[in-house]
């Protein structure tokens, strides 16, 4: 990680308020509060470390808070790289048998558990003993939601993603290696009927023509495709099945694993239209 990158975690971690179990009235603090950084995370996360720090994990802000009657609530402020990845680790880690609440960018608020992002922040509260937490979680989640800086709102790329045949809720991003392709190195992917689509950002519109040009040359059965895109081809990958890949502009794009007698061109196509 570059200096650069590491005085902007700095600044942003100073930014980013300590929580307090003062937040709710009625509970108090129990124990010393927690700070943790990128090398401390191991050993708090009992070595469940490397999904955070894949989103650029920074500074992780805690503190465990009582009641009277003994409910005890671990709340854990975790500083990533910027909005879009704390948004991302949400959606990773997400209850998917449970609605997507409007709590920052996203947030849910379960029994025993609430989480939510906002801003660079991803929010979580652990919650015991087993029995329904929701009025304390929901009340410590409106107070933490008020003080982060940061803005609301979902990732821009949402709006890549054409509303046609998208499954909801599908859309990720993922941090590293797209499809499992490391020449993809983060991006977003979501599912449709036809296939699933992807959106690999890259540093500039030469360094997407490279990266285009060497997926060209990994796959087989590669046929050049007119009216995609800045340039765009078809191939076919064991483990990918049938492809559409395209540049447009600084991204790398397309759709993988398409459907037995599905044609993903259109999708593919509409796709480009709405990249910047």
């Amino acid at each position: 990680m570059t200096g650069l990158l590491l005085a902007l975690f700095a600044a942003a971690a100073e930014a980013v308020p300590a929580p307090t179990c003062s937040l709710v009235p009625g509970w108090t603090q129990q124990g010393p509060a927690r700070s943790y950084d990128r090398e401390t995370l191991f050993d708090y996360m009992d070595g469940n470390s490397e999904g955070y720090l894949a989103y650029g994990f920074a500074r992780m802000l805690g503190v465990t808070c009582v009641n009277a009657a003994s409910d005890q609530l671990v709340i854990d402020l975790s500083l990533m790289a910027d909005a879009d990845r704390a948004w991302g680790f949400f959606t990773s880690n997400r209850d998917t048998a449970s609605p997507v609440e409007a709590i920052g960018s996203a947030g849910q608020v379960l029994a025993r558990r609430a989480t939510f992002a906002k801003g660079s922040v991803y929010a979580e509260i652990a919650a015991s003993p087993d029995k329904d937490h929701r009025a304390a979680l929901a009340s410590f989640v409106a107070a933490l939601e008020r003080g982060l800086p940061g803005e609301s709102r979902v990732p821009r790329a949402i709006q890549w993603f054409p509303e046609q045949g998208l499954q909801p809720g599908s859309i990720r991003l993922v941090p590293q290696s797209v499809l499992g392709l490391r020449l993809l190195a983060s991006g977003w992917v979501a599912q449709y009927a036809v296939g699933r689509a992807f959106v690999s950002p890259q540093a500039s519109p030469e360094s997407a023509a490279s990266t285009l040009a060497k997926l060209r040359a990994r796959f087989s059965d590669v046929e050049p495709l007119a009216g995609i895109g800045d340039e765009a081809f078809s191939a076919r990958d064991a483990y990918l099945g049938e492809l559409v890949v395209f540049r447009k502009g600084a991204s790398v794009a397309g759709v993988a694993n398409v459907a037995a007698g599905q044609d993903a061109r259109p999708l593919a196509n509409a796709l480009a239209n709405r990249l910047p």
